[in-house]
């Protein structure tokens, strides 16, 4: 049975400032949890059942410490609607960025994107397409928030996340030396479908309800956005805009197509 205090501070773990403090985050579910184990990222400790350390004998010694526990148990601590069977605590790593990696591909550059589930599915995508670095704006969603994490699907593992000041890491002088285009997504601009994209650049997706941050518009040196069709017999489309993961997969899928 867990402690009272080892209870606690799994709960804990919920909220941004302990995850913050702690530099530890939580995963849940077998697919990921093994995944994480058979990655470079420290397991601190996972938490299961009975049967389950006992089916997964090998993953489970990958973790710094192995605690049984009761279904009863992993419900109290577990943040999805239905406890899985194990669920582990992983140290957070250590990233920086190095401008230079910048010029070797796409990076997508998420600003003020604040949904957990559009956070997670834009990692989820980034890495689909094999893209290494996402930068986040410091006001996204955290990306260790747990519904941040299960949805990604352990992508987390593979896309390096930055969260930066976007306008003070745009202006910085080491990145304007460097002269990486940087595609910003409008509701007007230049068609994604017609547009001759470089092979290696910057890609902007706005926040879910206002788009791009004013302060950040100056730095984006091409406009790109995606047409609406409209429906048969009308002048213009219905909808008022596109998800914000939805927009990502479409623009990153296109300038995957043409380069």
């Amino acid at each position: 049975m867990l402690s009272k205090s080892r209870l606690s501070f799994l709960r804990a773990l919920r909220q941004k400032k302990c995850r913050q403090e702690q530099r530890l985050f939580v995963a849940e579910g077998t697919k990921l949890v093994n995944e994480i184990l058979h990655s470079e990222f420290e397991v601190t400790s996972i938490y299961a059942t009975p049967k389950w350390l006992k089916e997964h004998r090998e993953s489970a010694s990958f973790a710094n410490e192995s605690v049984s526990a009761e279904k009863d148990e992993l419900s109290r601590i577990s943040s999805l609607v239905t406890a899985s069977d194990v669920l582990a605590v992983v140290r957070i790593p250590e990233r920086e960025l190095v401008n230079e990696e910048l010029r070797e591909g796409l990076v997508l550059v998420l600003d003020g994107v604040r949904d957990p589930g559009n956070m997670g599915t834009i990692i989820r995508i980034a890495d689909w397409f094999g893209i290494d670095h996402v930068i986040c704006s410091d006001d996204c969603a955290e990306i260790w928030n747990p519904k941040v994490v299960q949805a990604s699907m352990g992508s987390l593992l593979r896309v390096k996340i930055h969260e930066k000041n976007l306008p003070k890491f745009f202006s910085d002088d080491a990145f304007r030396k460097m002269k990486i285009p940087v595609y910003g997504t409008f509701m007007s601009g230049e068609s994604v479908y017609e547009t001759q994209p470089a092979k290696n650049g910057m890609i902007v997706i706005g926040n879910e309800a206002n788009g791009i941050e004013e302060a950040v518009e100056p730095f984006i040196t091409n406009r790109i956005t995606i047409p609406a069709v409209a429906h048969p017999g009308k002048k213009t489309g219905g909808a008022e805009s596109l998800n914000a993961a939805i927009a990502t997969a479409i623009v990153v899928a296109e300038f995957r197509r043409k380069a």
